[in-house]
């Protein structure tokens, strides 16, 4: 594929679900269901995949794990396997990157190697470092692959960045995209307002609020720019939420992209929508719990379509929270129009087979 048609598919703004690892009883990778839900996906409609990042699991990259590899490979097969069936879109390849230099770097060569087109680059192992060497990390690693910034909510790991921090990652010839998921008004509005000024037109903005997917894809930003404005848009989402139900979500991209082309078209049901969505997300991700179940909760849905055989993660600890079975029972019931069940039960089989 060449660079323009994946930079263009971004620019355009797709559905990336953060891919999950299927796992067996024994904690061991379950290839075979792992292929299942890149299947799953692309069937879906998503423009790519994002591999090797938190809804993955971290613990791919210890030594005694080792599957940081095996499971960028798998899905990078499964993209290659669609586009030689004829994908009517260029799929984006995604892969986590996350570590000190030695390790980043390590990680965007072997994604290179395995056709990843980007890296979305984790800030978590250099809490210490000023903003500076963070910048200075990113340019080593975009030398390397193009990357995609990660704003990451301090809840879950991250840290809070700078308006002047984006402003200077604009600057980075490397980065593509950035994932905005600090959970923010104020800091959603710093990563857009650098990126307007910047002049950079050629970064796309993808949404990981996951408490305001709608109204970030449906919200004009709109900033002074000499005697005039720049108005800059988050054009898909790069989630961990669109790896479940992730057909319904194809579909409200689509329904979100045609409010932004429309305005006018927003109404009350766009603002009853949002927090649907939202409601969904608080029961996946186990907000009562302080996102404790998170993974275990996109996992269980995904038990409960037949995509998985069990709810395990590579800590055995990590679970379902104190009451996250009710709630995904809850939304299940109340939102049946954002649930993708009939397209899973459909095909499932078909996925899990070959």
């Amino acid at each position: 594929m060449a660079q323009s048609d994946w930079r263009q598919t971004l620019q355009r703004g797709v559905v990336i679900p953060a891919h999950p690892l299927a796992l067996t009883a024994n904690r061991r990778l379950d290839e075979r269901r792992q292929r299942a839900l890149s299947r799953y996906y692309l069937a879906a409609g998503a423009g790519g995949l994002a591999v090797g990042v938190h809804t993955t699991q971290f613990a791919i990259r210890d030594p005694q794990v080792g599957l940081y590899e095996p499971v960028l490979a798998i899905a990078a097969e499964e993209m290659q396997r669609a586009d030689d069936a004829g994908s009517s879109r260029s799929l984006v390849r995604i892969a986590g990157i996350c570590g000190e230099t030695p390790q980043a770097v390590a990680e965007a060569e072997a994604a290179a190697r395995r056709g990843y087109h980007a890296g979305l680059l984790s800030y978590t192992s250099l809490k210490h470092a000023n903003e500076d060497a963070l910048i200075d990390y990113t340019r080593r690693i975009a030398d390397v692959l193009p990357i995609v910034g990660f704003y990451l909510q301090p809840a879950v790991g991250g840290r809070v960045l700078s308006y002047r921090f984006w402003r200077s990652f604009a600057e980075i010839d490397g980065a593509v995209a950035i994932k905005v998921a600090c959970f923010n008004r104020y800091q959603t509005i710093d990563v857009v307002r650098a990126i307007a000024d910047s002049g950079r037109d050629d970064i796309a903005l993808y949404t990981g609020n996951d408490d305001n997917i709608v109204l970030d894809l449906v919200t004009p930003y709109t900033f002074p720019a000499g005697a005039g404005s720049v108005t800059r848009r988050f054009v898909g989402g790069l989630l961990g939420h669109w790896a479940v139900w992730t057909k319904a979500a194809v579909e409200l991209l689509n329904h979100c992209q045609q409010i932004a082309a429309e305005p006018q078209s927003a109404n009350a049901d766009t603002l009853r929508l949002a927090v649907e969505v939202t409601d969904c997300n608080a029961a996946v991700f186990d907000a009562a719990n302080a996102f404790a179940g998170c993974i275990a909760g996109v996992h269980e849905i995904l038990r409960r379509q037949g995509l998985l055989d069990g709810t395990w993660c590579l800590d055995p600890t990590e679970s379902l929270g104190p009451g996250q079975a009710a709630e995904l029972d809850r939304v299940h019931a109340a939102y049946p129009h954002l649930i993708d069940d009939a397209f899973v039960a459909e095909n499932r089989d078909q996925w899990l087979s070959g």
